[in-house]
Parts: structure tokens; C-alpha cells; sequence
């Protein structure tokens, strides 16, 4: 009710559409579809390294199946076998082709997804770290310009802000467990990426394990700076129709 008495009182330019755009809509959609299809690959995979671990089809999965591995078994053909191992094979095959689908399903995914973000945001994908999916994840959420009033907001929005855990004489923060975890992992992700590729990040690290911090909180420090890096490149990319207009 109160939200409905304010907009009465203000004018009609000013009221924001809540739905996002027509390419954000989308983005949701392809990364929705990219989980799901993640998720499927995952239990075949699982359920092929079972099967060919408990009979003897002629496959080494001691290890984790290699691409090489699942392509063999794509290609098997009916022989002559006992019942147990005929039906073994035909289930194995099934579930090879079903990882091929899904892979072929997620690079065409990965492909639908680079086109629109290297439409709507490209400046995303020049951060380091940044690829086409964590960058979707990042637009599905920042949506449009002005929903997010900050990048304080954004920080808060993907549980990045930090949490203080304090005790004593120690002072400290902790890993925020809230907010939207699927940008969080988006984050997560870009972190891992920088810390393991990017120079300038790695000897920022360096830095704060010298100054006695653990690895925890210099990944928590690293995802709040992201956060923040990430969200003025939006805000100076796509200005909200307010900052345009003043500017």
C-alpha cells in the first residue's frame, strides 16, 4: 500500500519498468537451461562410470571417463554376450550419447549466450576473469541501469558485503551466506580465475598473506573488489536514465 501511494505522486516518466529487457529475459532463460543441462550431464556421467566399474565391458574407469573414453563407447555395436553384459552395453551407449547430446547442447548454449552479452554489456568480458556465462549471471541480476541504486546495493544483492565477526581484540569479517547465490557464485568463479591467471591478483594475495590474513578472507576482500569493479563498468556503460539526463 505504501509502495502504491508513492508512485501515485510521482510522475509518469519516472516509474521504472520492474521487467528486465528482452535480452536479459533471455540470458535468464539460456543460463536456467545451462544449469539444468550442467546437472543432467553430471548424473550421466556418474551413472556410465558406475555401470562400466561394475562390469566388464572392456572400459578402464578406475579414473574419470575421458572424452576419448565416452566416444568408444558411442560407438559400440551389438555382439555377441551373455544377457547381463548385452544390457550393460546398451545402457552404457545410451547414456554416451546422452553426454554428447548435452555437450553439443552446452557449447551451442555457451554460443547463444557470447552473442548477447558481447551485444548488451562487452565491457564485461574485458575484465579479467570475466567470461560469457559469469557475465550473463551478472546481467540477469543487474538487469537494467537504475535498478541497482549502488554498488553497495549490488554488493549486498550478490552476498558479498562483508559481515562482522569481531571478537575481543580481533577484528575481522566473515563470508556473507545471503543474498543471491548464483551471482555469488558468478563471483566465486571470476575470483578463482583471477587467483589463478592473473598477475596483478596473484600479488595481491601475496600482499595479504603477509599481513597475516587467510586465505578465506583474502577471497572474500577479492569478491567485494570485483563486485565493485563490476558494477561501475555497468554504471559508466549503461547510465541510468536519471544520471543521463543530468549529465
Amino acid at each position: 500500500m505504501l509502495a502504491a501511494r508513492s508512485s501515485l505522486v510521482m510522475p509518469l516518466t519516472k516509474l521504472r519498468d520492474r521487467r528486465a529487457g528482452e535480452l536479459q529475459s533471455a540470458l535468464q532463460v539460456l543460463t536456467g537451461a545451462r544449469d539444468q543441462h550442467n546437472a543432467d550431464r553430471l548424473r550421466c556421467i556418474n551413472a556410465l562410470t558406475a555401470l562400466v566399474r561394475t562390469h566388464d565391458l572392456g572400459i578402464g574407469a578406475r579414473r574419470a571417463l575421458t572424452g576419448t573414453q565416452i566416444a568408444t563407447i558411442v560407438s559400440w555395436r551389438r555382439r555377441e554376450e551373455t544377457l547381463g553384459a548385452a544390457t550393460a552395453r546398451a545402457e552404457a551407449t545410451r547414456l554416451a550419447k546422452r553426454i554428447t547430446t548435452l555437450e553439443n547442447d552446452l557449447a551451442e548454449n555457451r554460443e547463444q549466450i557470447t552473442r548477447i552479452v558481447e551485444t548488451t554489456a562487452p565491457e564485461l568480458l574485458d575484465l579479467p576473469g570475466v567470461g560469457a556465462v559469469t557475465a550473463a549471471v551478472i546481467l540477469t541480476v543487474w538487469s537494467h541501469p537504475g535498478r541497482i541504486r549502488n554498488e553497495a546495493a549490488f554488493a549486498m544483492i550478490g552476498g558479498i558485503c562483508p559481515i562482522p565477526a569481531s571478537s575481543g581484540n580481533t577484528t575481522r569479517h566473515r563470508l556473507n551466506r545471503g543474498g543471491d547465490r548464483r551471482l555469488n557464485r558468478a563471483l566465486n568463479t571470476i575470483v578463482l580465475t583471477r587467483m589463478r591467471t592473473d598477475p596483478a591478483t596473484r600479488a595481491y594475495i601475496e600482499r595479504r598473506q603477509s599481513e597475516g590474513k587467510t586465505s578465506r578472507e583474502i577471497r572474500r576482500c577479492l569478491k567485494r573488489y570485483i563486485s565493485r569493479q563490476i558494477f561501475r563498468s555497468l554504471a559508466v556503460a549503461h547510465p541510468a536514465p536519471d544520471a543521463a539526463a543530468a549529465a
